[in-house]
């Protein structure tokens, strides 16, 4: 679960093909759900580990506990891409040598603009390298999906992807592993798609790109404290698919864009049968109607949804029957909730990337507050 815009030629083009389609998704495939605020109390928010060096995106917890986070090369500062929390010390991961990127090296057996990390529960740590510094064009066709062996801290093998599938103005964003039937997931949030994967073969594909439901809602109003989100130059920037989840029966992928408040899910045997036709695929997606503008999500065990509330600085639980529950609001701490990780303790971990307060969108000015955080909460 991460997110990020910019003023690049990628965010040029997501505005682009936001305005370009006027398709209007405002009619829910279900009845609008109501926010309904726990009556017990609140849980609170636990500081996990702090960071003054750069942004931080995403958040994996493995089934022992192992921490790890990542920093995009979003802006000129940059230092390591990619770090394993240790006695509250952000310590290079796998090993320096793949946090070593410099502009000039190649980018194949380096991290370049790490965007997501995700451990799963076979012991592995997932890495998606978007490879688009400050969101621009991949870099040197560097956009790749790294698989880490946690019980050795190996890399075991490096997907990549043909031009047709990732190419050079796609900006790869989460992931989601289904080990069961041997696929993984990725939305693309700055061309609208999702990215089909078969961790076995490495083959992929690229679906959904010709769906509106990848694409935000140029008519939705994306604001923080009564203004609407947008670029120094005035623009409204338009972010698309970035969220993404998996059901824990792997039977159903969830998607949405990000600066809407909609919700879609798509069936994976569909997504997993490369024959199946692209506008099939188009036509069963299920609209589930009107919910929160969040940047990541992710399902527990017993098929609960938490979101971000991005625009109310809270976290929200959305049930099996789609009612919505608000866990706790705390514009304080929750500045851009990112991405989650549920650990095997119970506990939600969550990014906070501070998104809205960088320069992008504030006249050029950093008001971004360090350090950069990690926090959690008990479940």
């Amino acid at each position: 679960m991460k997110k990020y815009v910019i003023l690049s030629a990628v965010l040029a083009g997501i505005l682009s093909i936001a305005c370009a389609k006027k398709e209007s998704t405002d009619t829910p495939a279900r009845p609008e759900t109501e926010v309904a605020t726990n009556d017990v109390t609140s849980p609170e928010l636990e500081e996990v580990f702090a960071d003054s060096t750069y942004q931080l995106t995403g958040v994996a917890v493995s089934p022992e506990g192992r921490v790890f986070t990542n920093y995009p090369y979003w802006l000129d500062k940059h230092s390591y891409s990619l770090v394993e929390v240790k006695d509250g010390k952000p310590v290079p991961y796998p090993n320096a040598e793949w946090n070593s990127f410099k502009k000039g090296d190649n980018g194949a057996d380096k991290f370049v603009c790490v965007q997501a990390v995700v451990a799963d529960e076979n012991g592995y740590l997932w890495v998606v390298d978007a490879a688009g510094i400050g969101l621009g064009p991949v870099y040197k066709n560097s956009n790749k999906v790294i698989k880490i062996k946690l019980a050795d801290n190996s890399v075991e093998r490096i997907y990549k992807f043909p031009e047709s599938v990732a190419g050079k103005d796609s900006y790869i964003n989460d992931i989601r592993i289904d080990n069961t039937n041997g696929f993984a997931y990725m939305t693309s949030s700055s061309n609208g798609g999702v990215v089909v994967l078969n961790t076995k073969t490495g083959d992929s594909r690229f679906v959904l790109h010709d769906s509106k439901t990848v694409l935000s809602n140029p008519a939705y109003h994306f604001t923080f404290n009564g203004k609407e989100f947008s670029k120094a130059d005035g623009s409204i920037p338009k972010i698309n698919s970035d969220g993404i989840a998996l059901t824990p029966d792997k039977a159903w992928l969830y998607y949405k864009p990000l600066t809407d408040d909609k919700l879609y899910r798509v069936s994976t045997a569909l997504l997993r049968d490369f024959s199946t036709p692209l506008k099939t695929i188009s036509d069963k997606v299920e609209d589930l109607g009107h919910f929160v503008t969040t940047d990541g999500m992710e399902f527990d065990k017993q098929g609960n949804l938490y979101v971000g509330d991005l625009e109310k600085s809270s976290i929200v639980k959305i049930t099996p029957d789609l009612k919505m529950h608000t866990l706790l609001t705390d514009a304080d701490k929750l500045i851009w909730p990112d991405s989650y990780s549920i650990s095997a303790d119970g506990y939600l971990y969550i990014s906070i990337s501070q998104i809205q307060l960088m320069p992008w969108f504030n006249n050029n000015v950093n008001k971004t507050q360090k350090p950069y955080k990690l926090l959690r909460l008990k479940l």
